[in-house]
């Protein structure tokens, strides 16, 4: 998805597209949890090619497939997604809802 460290210090790390504007924030904390079954995270893509490019790098780093990159109807007619398990075991979907 483009995604690069934009920021971190010694409790966090920023990813985005430009310095100190991140879009995603990772932080520490000393009370967080694991979280449980059913979890789910989605990362809105801006277009197709980005979650066919972000399935591939996630399959490349460890990842399993649980959904190639194609048109989700049952969502949406332009409901475009891919849906991956990361080396920890958690549900990934990257996806975008936006005619091609």
């Amino acid at each position: 998805m483009g995604f690069r460290r934009v920021f971190e210090d010694e409790t966090a790390v920023g990813y985005g597209w430009e310095d100190g504007k991140d879009k995603l924030c990772l932080k520490l904390r000393d009370e967080a949890s694991a979280p449980g079954p059913g979890f789910h995270v989605a990362f809105s893509a801006p277009k197709r090619v980005a979650v066919e490019q972000a399935h591939a790098a996630a399959l490349r780093v460890g990842g399993r497939d649980n959904g190639a990159p194609g048109l989700r109807p049952h969502y949406g007619a332009h409901y475009f997604a891919a849906f991956l398990i990361d080396p920890d075991g958690h549900a990934i979907e990257v996806v975008i809802n936006a005619p091609a």
